[in-house]
């Protein structure tokens, strides 16, 4: 056995040498940045941003990884991540991952990431889930409040899930405004504002971790590519980064490299762009070119001269067709015939075509778009292998392998002429499979909140893209149908189906297809993350049936009723019945606001005729019952609520409503049993737990109902109404003090807490302390004079004020 050689070179070190040996041109540019790590921050020359930009295939990416190497090479720690990390949270996660396996980690904001990751999918579903139960729709402050926050937190849509599972109206009621996540214990504020605020909690740990790691290093240099891609999402929270005391203070040996297709935004770095080096990338020179040609061997001029002519100087397809030349007599030969010219095997070259038809593929889509056999010499787990061995493939690892965009659309265009009938028909055979994933995906999904799903999404998309490129013509209709089930159920997610679109449009080459893309992309861009103008134009512009362009008037409806503009949502859903007057959803959700303005009478006409239509939908059955309950006809909701379970047994949201509706008839008993069946069937609902710690307490057992608040506060930490619960069970039990401390901290959570003015009032006067509670019953009286029951109290305890 040889001696072991501590300086023995790895086999990925010597593969990294002979790359890195390959590596031609660029020059100036690497010069540039290494010029930089000798040139001290103070000095005017030094710059804290490098931009590096350009098409497609110019490179960018290989002279990102040259400055990175070189980085590495002046002593800096260094992290580099792409479009895979689209949102602040999964850009910081890489980075720290990064820093640690340089022997540098962040174990602070590591934690901090940790708890946000674990609490981030509950809080969606939950949030969302106590707005449709909640009997109080949020203040146009909290509205506001809300807005604002999500704005600030990324949520275009930086927050990732919380963003795309939350919109403004849910986490104003859900969390009692943002000015709910303020005050309070200090581990409940800040594990409110991390749900609520991701960036403005996590960021201000990053630049002190950054700062702490800088000042042991000579550099730290953080490399962002594919920028053109996460630029809507990141963009904000750099600029924000950079600024003076908005996080902290930067390091300043901290050097950032952003690479991207297009300039950077003026609107977020005009005022910063005397610290960006602005390096623009063009196709390499023909001096270039025949070096890197030179380099591989092909020196022979017609060869030279053909390889420049196809690839147009673009280093990607340089280097391809530098590795298959070819014949140099081959005066037709297209780019696509020079990227397989190596390869002999016509089955390796058919896969490796037909593969560049899905936008991304693993090996069971490698089965379906190339129809090999799962053994013998082109078995598909043999053609997956060696797809991998080609330049232009990338990210197999993740699972989701994809062409780079320079070779799939040459690919692409040889296919779609070539062959009419077999493009058709490749595309067709994988919209099968992608429907076959979707199906599968939608399982014991709510057929109503299949597009909020994140794999039945994904599949439902690629379904759309490939039946589109097949016939864009007659598939656009469902296509459009689709966005609006989308801005209906995830509307953050709407920008990935007009990208859809518009690579459809391109792939296909169909300028509508292109047309309604780019529109569709121009709305979200201007109009942020509602979904309102999307839909709007839907309405102006696409060929809809009277069914669909309901449904939209219905979305835009919901969506402008959440963000509290009633009298427009009222009229959409009024156009929408005058399109459609069999539109069951378009009554419910006319029925819902007309409730919200204490129009009850009208919305039990619109419940009417909602059942009319579909009389075993459930939900218009639960809305009823919902608006009996809450205009105080208790034993006609009871009735309307036990029809709505029947009709849907498994619903938890009809069963805590009938809790509800048992406990104020008294029927304490029975209201625990449908509570506890409804935290059986989702033991994330808050508001379920929260109401049945009110049932609890009246059947005596304080200890239940506390650890039910407990729990509420684990799945949603810092609500108003968890501590203005608890308080009540200590007030009911004759703990007056911790009763009094609980609607303390319930007030400081939101301080326009009517309730918990008048609850406090009577733990006050139980203490002996009429004067507080009479003042308690003033405020709560201002801030809703039509609480009737706080007049009886205050009337009762007589005194000076308000009578």
């Amino acid at each position: 056995m040889p001696p072991s050689n501590p300086r023995r070179l790895s086999l990925q070190q010597i593969i990294e040498g002979q790359r890195r040996a390959a590596f031609v041109g660029r020059q100036a540019e690497l010069d540039l940045f290494r010029r930089n790590l000798t040139t001290p921050p103070e000095d005017p020359r030094h710059r804290f941003v490098f931009h590096v930009r350009g098409n497609a295939g110019v490179g960018k990416t290989s002279l990102v990884r040259e400055w990175r190497e070189a980085a590495g090479e002046f002593g800096a720690v260094t992290a580099s991540v792409d479009e895979s990390a689209d949102s602040v949270p999964d850009v910081l996660a890489s980075l720290a991952e990064q820093f640690a396996e340089q022997g540098h980690p962040l174990k602070a904001l590591d934690r901090l990431l940790g708890t946000y990751r674990r609490a981030l999918h509950d809080a969606a579903g939950r949030l969302a889930a106590d707005n449709e139960a909640s009997n109080e729709g949020p203040s146009a402050g909290a509205l506001a409040a809300a807005q604002a926050g999500l704005i600030a937190a990324g949520a275009i849509p930086v927050v990732g899930a919380l963003a795309g599972g939350i919109d403004p109206a849910v986490l104003a009621r859900g969390a009692g405004g943002l000015r709910a996540v303020f005050g309070g214990r200090a581990r409940q504020q800040e594990e409110a504002r991390l749900l609520a605020e991701p960036v403005r909690v996590l960021t201000p740990v990053f630049v002190a971790e950054i700062d702490r790691v800088a000042d042991t290093v000579p550099w730290v240099a953080l490399f962002l590519d594919t920028y053109e891609r996460t630029a809507p999402q990141l963009d904000r929270w750099l600029t924000d980064l950079l600024a003076p005391g908005r996080y902290g203070e930067l390091p300043a040996n901290l050097v950032l490299t952003l690479s991207g297709q297009r300039r950077l935004d003026p609107l977020h770095w005009g005022d910063r762009v005397r610290m960006v080096a602005d390096v623009p990338l063009a196709p390499f020179t023909e001096a270039e070119s025949r070096q890197l040609l030179t380099g591989r061997g092909v020196v022979a001029e017609p060869v030279v001269r053909e390889v420049l002519r196809l690839s147009g100087g673009l280093p990607v397809l340089v280097s391809t067709l530098a590795a298959n030349p070819g014949a140099a007599g081959e005066a037709n030969a297209t780019a696509v015939e020079r990227f397989l010219a190596g390869e002999g095997d016509p089955a390796r070259r058919a896969a490796a075509l037909a593969c560049a038809v899905p936008r991304r593929f693993d090996e069971d889509l490698v089965a379906v778009a190339v129809g090999a056999p799962q053994d013998g010499p082109h078995a598909v787990s043999g053609l997956y292998e060696w797809l991998h061995e080609l330049p232009f493939v990338a990210e197999r690892h993740s699972g989701h392998s994809r062409y780079h965009a320079v070779v799939r659309a040459p690919m692409l265009r040889l296919q779609r002429t070539g062959s009419p009938q077999r493009w058709k028909a490749a595309h067709d055979r994988l919209a099968e499979a992608f429907a076959a994933r979707r199906d599968a995906a939608a399982e014991g999904i709510d057929p109503e909140r299949l597009w909020a799903e994140q794999p039945w999404r994904r599949a439902a998309l690629e379904v759309l893209y490939h039946r589109l490129c097949a016939r864009p013509r007659t598939a656009l209709p469902e296509a459009l149908r689709a966005g609006i089930a989308l801005c209906d159920q995830r509307p953050s997610r709407v920008r990935h189906w007009a990208q859809t679109l518009g690579e459809a449009g391109e792939d296909a080459d169909n300028a509508v297809l292109r047309d309604w893309g780019r529109d569709l992309l121009a709305a979200i861009t201007d109009h942020g993350p509602r979904p309102t103008a999307v839909l709007g134009l839907l309405l102006t512009r696409a060929e809809l049936t009277d069914t669909d362009r309901a449904a939209a008037l219905v979305a835009r409806g919901w969506d402008r009723f959440r963000a509290g503009e009633s009298a427009a949502a009222l009229s959409d859903h009024g156009r929408a019945i005058a399109v459609d007057p069999r539109s069951e959803r378009a009554y419910q959700g006319r029925a819902v606001i007309l409730r919200s303005l204490g129009r009850y009478e009208e919305a039990l006409a619109d419940l009417d005729r909602a059942e009319e239509i579909a009389p075993a939908w459930a939900w218009a059955v639960y809305e009823r019952g919902e608006t009996y309950r809450r205009t105080g006809r208790l034993e006609e909701a009871l009735t309307v609520l036990d029809r709505a379970h029947a009709l849907d047994p498994n619903a938890p949201v009809p069963l805590a409503s009938r809790g509800l509706v048992r406990h104020r008839l008294g029927r304490n008993e029975a209201a625990l049993d449908d509570f506890d069946r409804a935290v059986a069937l989702w033991p994330e609902y808050g508001w379920a737990l929260v109401r049945r710690a009110r049932v609890r307490t009246a059947l005596g057992d304080p200890v239940g109902a506390l650890a039910d608040l407990d729990r509420t506060e684990e799945l949603t930490p810092g609500l108003a109404g968890t501590e203005g619960e608890r308080g009540e069970v200590y007030r009911a039990t004759g703990r007056h003090e911790e009763a009094v401390a609980c609607y303390d901290r319930a007030l400081a959570l939101d301080p326009d807490y009517a309730w918990a003015y008048g609850s406090r009032a009577l733990a006050l006067e139980a203490l002996g302390r009429p004067a507080e509670a009479r003042a308690d019953l003033d405020r709560a009286l201002e801030l809703d004079p039509g609480y009737a029951w706080a007049r009886t109290q205050r009337e009762r305890l007589g005194g000076g004020g308000r009578s």
